[in-house]
């Protein structure tokens, strides 16, 4: 059998779903548990119903994953990050989940997720260039 290797810009939603699902499988034979990622998105809106920042991230594994918090700098210092945050971790352990991750830039806020708890476990130097990219994480344990 001769392999091809393609590059793309532009995969298609069939492209993904012919590597993820033989990645799942695998994935299931090894640890024997199935593999159920589940959305966990939660908007900030204006008065006119535009959707103007908000968290976006999912659980999978017994993990929430914070894959973006943006609040607008107008709106920061208010406690708004503080309660998407607060409602994403609630809504994991809602669904079992006893830790949760994410990864920030040093020129965005690590300091902001590690007064919620979370810890730095790995960084990046010069990611970009001039920054570091920092992983944290945090147990979550019900109130």
């Amino acid at each position: 059998m001769t392999t091809k290797i393609t590059l793309t810009d532009a995969p298609t939603p069939e492209t993904w779903k012919a590597i993820v699902a033989p990645l799942v499988q695998f994935n299931m034979a090894r640890t024997g548990r199935t593999e159920v990622y589940h959305p966990l998105v939660i908007t900030l809106s204006d008065p006119a119903a535009d959707i103007i920042g908000g968290l976006y991230g999912g659980t999978l594994w017994d993990y929430l994953r914070v894959d973006l918090l943006f609040v607008p700098e107008t709106l920061r210092g208010c406690g708004i990050g503080r309660t998407l945050m607060t409602d994403a971790e609630t809504e994991a352990l809602r669904r079992g989940c006893h830790g949760a991750l994410l990864d920030t830039y040093s020129f965005q806020a690590r300091g902001f997720y590690e007064r919620l708890g979370y810890s730095v476990f790995g960084a990046i130097e010069d990611c970009p260039p001039g920054h570091h990219r920092f992983y944290l994480s945090k147990r979550l344990a019900a109130a």
